[in-house]
């Protein structure tokens, strides 16, 4: 399936949409209310449970069980994102966000409702996420949920401090809606 056919596949609309009912579980490790170090702007960052990738010096290790964690309801992260007017979006971080991303969707979906951007870290590549995606439904829908990817595993030996909004030298920094129209990686251009 190609970035275009992904696009065809979005799952929100336009007022006349009756809201999902948000009474389900997501695994997290925990929740950041006010960052502004995990994209441009006031953001809620959701740090999802759960990550096969096991990076050498991953700045979150204790999110790589996947049996870790809690389970928070779905409705409770969006009325916490709720609570900030002043709040840009909401990033998606880990863990891996696409070890589960059938319970990120309807999330992601509501977000989307508010006029709001959503960042997502993932350690697979956008061209690894298209694959995944091809057999996988929901990897697809979150896919095109997605304003910004911040897409490659975290490589230690490339760890570089001077970059903005990621960690290592092999990270891109990406346009989703892009990349999907284009079917290739297209990396973001950012405001100061």
């Amino acid at each position: 399936m190609n970035g275009t056919a992904l696009k065809g596949q979005m799952a929100f609309g336009g007022d006349n949409q009756e809201a999902p009912k948000m009474d389900f579980p997501v695994r997290i490790s925990g929740v950041i209310r006010q960052s502004i170090v995990d994209g441009p702007g006031l953001r809620l960052v959701l740090f999802t449970q759960g990550c096969p990738h096991h990076c050498p010096g991953c700045h979150n290790p204790d999110t790589h069980d996947p049996e870790g964690g809690y389970d928070c309801p779905a409705d409770k992260i969006l009325a916490e994102f709720d609570k900030n007017p002043l709040l840009k979006g909401i990033t998606l971080s880990g863990g891996e966000p696409f070890a589960r991303p059938g319970q990120l969707v309807p999330l992601v979906e509501e977000i989307r409702r508010r006029g709001k951007n959503v960042w997502c870290y993932t350690g697979y590549t956008f061209e690894a996420l298209m694959e995944r995606a091809r057999e996988d439904e929901d990897t697809g829908r979150l896919c095109v949920l997605i304003d910004i990817l911040v897409d490659g595993p975290f490589v230690e030996a490339e760890k570089d401090l001077t970059l903005r909004f990621r960690g290592s030298g092999n990270q891109r920094v990406l346009d989703m809606q892009r990349s999907l129209e284009s079917g290739g990686a297209v990396e973001a251009v950012l405001e100061d």
